[in-house]
């Protein structure tokens, strides 16, 4: 009885499609309702993300930030830029002449705060739209999965933010 359980779920799975697909399309959902929010603060969802790293982790090096937000390093320089010409972050010397260290400016502290209140809204509307028992799950799930898939890497995550 298990082999043949086992079987239907294998028929079930190849009949739902592909994972990939499925969680691509699941991501742009939940991305485009933050992007939407994020806009009125006049901010992208990862430039966001950004400044909540660097507020609550303060100045730091820029391969440490890369490393605590799973970006490589030239995905870290090119989502910085316009964070830094805006004013919101700046990249000052480091504690020796090598070393750079990326801290957010006054301005990018009230931006922050001005975009936190539309994240919640974003995630008010998440949850109210999916449930916060179907959210608690996902949560879940998704930290159960990247443990499976990235057990032993410290720095593994995507590239895309």
């Amino acid at each position: 009885m298990n082999k043949k359980s086992d079987l239907s779920m294998r028929d079930e799975l190849k009949a739902q499609g592909c994972t990939n697909l499925k969680l691509r399309q699941l991501m742009r959902r939940v991305a485009q309702l933050y992007d939407l929010e994020m806009a009125k603060a006049g901010l992208k969802t990862t430039q966001y993300s950004l400044l909540s790293h660097v507020l609550k982790l303060g100045p730091l090096r820029p391969g440490e930030l890369a490393q605590k937000m799973k970006f490589s390093a030239s995905t870290l320089t090119r989502n910085l830029k316009p964070l830094i010409d805006a004013g919101w972050v700046e990249l000052a010397a480091g504690s020796d002449a090598r070393s750079r260290s990326v801290a957010i400016t006054r301005a990018g502290r009230a931006k922050r705060a001005q975009a936190m209140q539309h994240w919640k809204v974003a995630q008010e509307s998440l949850n109210q739209r999916l449930g916060v028992e179907r959210v608690l799950a996902l949560h879940g799930l998704i930290n159960e999965s990247l443990k499976l898939l990235f057990p032993l890497e410290t720095g593994s995550g995507t590239d895309d933010e």
